[in-house]
């Protein structure tokens, strides 16, 4: 089976409703699909944290890094993606595709490690106002655990090549192509290298990308902080969000439209292998 089917197969588990408190048995079963998808790797571990007394989930995947690397006693590199969705959609583009990938990378290296220890995460109550990731990253802060970087997958699947068809803040259109048919990495200014790093992968496995680096944690575009990766700058990590940029390019955004027949697969599967690539490169 290909990447790109299993992707898709990926997707037709994930892609229901699934909000924590309107679609609680969909939520419970994308939980466990998870969980079952990432145990295969290895022991899934349970970040479990509070929110007005109900008790949720982030699941973590620890993969080491090459035996060549291993006794260099380096920092993880994060990948995460929110498997909550809104009331009301199947949340296909928001955020199915990012967990999509997130669990195929968990195959791929735990067959064929990076140099770097990787620590996948499945974050809970993202729409919520990242809730699962701010716990997080306050927990790395106070056990003092570094990263070398945190990347946020945060709707990889929805291209449009219509000119016109990308929006955006001003005054970012004076620089950026008006077509909706590339993927966004946006990082603070400790992720310079790795954008410009990572963008080249990602061109390479055949995606147009743009980059951006947000000074002063994207509190002066608040659109750059609309995901998991947002937390972590507040927290002084390095880190980014991989992006189609949701509402600036797709009208099915928290709308029961947001389907797996929207989104673009081909897109998707060069985003995962461009993403690989960067990573192996680090």
């Amino acid at each position: 089976m290909n990447l790109k089917q299993r992707l898709q197969n990926h997707l037709y588990e994930i892609a229901r409703e699934r909000d924590p408190y309107m679609a609680t048995v969909g939520h419970f079963f994308v939980q466990e699909y998870i969980r079952q998808q990432l145990s295969q790797w290895g022991s899934v571990e349970t970040h479990t944290f509070q929110v007005g007394g109900k008790n949720c989930k982030n699941l973590i995947l620890n993969l080491p890094a090459t035996t060549a690397t291993q006794t260099a006693d380096l920092p993880p590199i994060l990948i995460g993606a929110h498997y909550d969705g809104v009331p009301g959609t199947v949340a296909a583009d928001d955020n199915a595709t990012g967990v999509a990938v997130l669990l195929e990378f968990a195959r791929s290296f735990t067959e064929t490690p990076a140099r770097y220890p990787l620590r996948l995460v499945a974050f809970d109550m993202e729409e919520y106002g990242l809730l699962g990731s701010a716990d997080y990253a306050a927990y790395l802060r106070q056990q003092n655990q570094p990263l070398r970087l945190m990347i946020s997958l945060e709707m990889l699947g929805y291209r449009d090549s219509t000119p016109g068809s990308q929006k955006y803040p001003f005054p970012l259109e004076l620089f950026y192509p008006n077509r909706g048919d590339f993927i966004a990495l946006i990082g603070n200014w400790r992720t310079w290298g790795d954008l410009i790093s990572l963008s080249r992968s990602i061109d390479k496995a055949g995606v147009p990308s743009q980059w951006l680096p947000a000074p002063n944690r994207g509190l002066l575009v608040p659109q750059t902080r609309l995901s998991d990766h947002a937390p972590f700058w507040d927290q002084g990590y390095p880190a980014m969000m991989i992006t189609d940029t949701a509402f600036m390019r797709n009208p099915h955004y928290h709308q029961p439209s947001d389907t797996i027949a929207t989104l673009d697969l081909d897109f998707l599967t060069g985003i995962c292998e461009g993403l690989e690539m960067g990573i192996r490169g680090f």
